[in-house]
């Protein structure tokens, strides 16, 4: 089995930060893109950032400047620091990734998600 958990939610406050952190488990050969996306109450999911293996990054407008995305590919894991955290990022966020497992690829692979929550 193959899974992505989703660590580092909580609760802050407006203007401060938060890392999170997604860690891919399983037989994994290589993971090609890797993602963060959202999901706020009564909203669609909307991307956040994705980060490829060559470390090609992109942003949503929305956090651009405020979030930065990166990998530790030897450890399959991807992080997200959010700085200057407002009320409008409270959502569900969760992990994406592009994987190559034995035998056969998966495109779109989902995380189980973690809160995060800002709010004075």
């Amino acid at each position: 089995q193959v899974q992505l958990v989703e660590t580092g939610g909580g609760l802050v406050q407006p203007g401060g930060s938060l890392r999170l952190s997604c860690a891919a488990s399983g037989s994994i050969i290589h993971i090609y893109t890797m993602g963060w996306y959202r999901q706020a109450p009564g909203k669609q999911r909307e991307l956040v950032t994705t980060i490829t293996d060559d470390g090609s990054t992109n942003y949503a407008d929305s956090v651009k400047g405020r979030f930065t995305i990166s990998r530790d590919n030897p450890k399959n894991t991807v992080y997200l620091q959010m700085n200057s955290l407002k009320a409008e990022d409270t959502a569900v966020y969760y992990c994406n990734a592009d994987m190559w497992l034995p035998g056969r690829p998966i495109k779109g692979y989902w995380g189980q998600g973690t809160q995060v929550t800002v709010s004075s």
